[in-house]
């Protein structure tokens, strides 16, 4: 049996069951450049970008330990997400570049891309910020899409 795993690894054929401990592995670990990047692009783009835009609002992106918790809980639901939307398109195409730059597109227009469009189309959010927000979100995806690929492979 690990013969055959190994020549379908090989191939890019992986298997179709799903094994909840790869799978929280595999979260842990892209959870680390998930909230690096999402941490990196918070305080450096989105803090200064939306005090200045939304200036008359008073309390705008405030910092406190019930704002890092909800965000705590946000990473862990994007990256759960975006390892399970990674393995399910392994299902059809196989571990490769191209389920690599499938998962991490859809991942991408599923979460940010949607996200972004309602900010900007409520005025929540100048178009300038979702212009530099958006290409660093699917830089994100396509590292931790890139990140599930290799752990996938190691660890079957």
């Amino acid at each position: 049996m690990k013969n055959d795993t190994t020549v379908k690894q090989k191939i890019g054929i992986m298997p179709t069951d799903f094994n909840f401990k790869q799978f929280i592995v595999t979260a842990l670990i892209v959870s680390i450049w998930i909230n690096i990047s999402e941490v990196f692009r918070y305080f450096v783009i989105v803090v200064p970008t939306m005090k200045d835009y939304l200036s008359i609002l008073p309390g705008v992106v405030p910092m406190n330990w019930s704002i890092f918790a909800s965000w705590g809980v946000w990473d862990a639901i994007l990256t759960a997400l975006v390892v399970f939307v990674y393995w399910l398109v392994v299902q059809s195409f196989g571990n490769s570049l191209m389920s690599t730059f499938i998962a991490a597109t859809t991942s991408w227009a599923l979460f940010f891309l949607l996200f972004w469009l309602g900010m900007v189309n409520m005025g929540l959010a100048p178009v300038s910020i979702a212009l530099i927000a958006l290409p660093l979100a699917l830089v994100e995806m396509l590292v931790a899409c890139l990140i599930s690929s290799k752990l996938y492979t190691k660890y079957l």
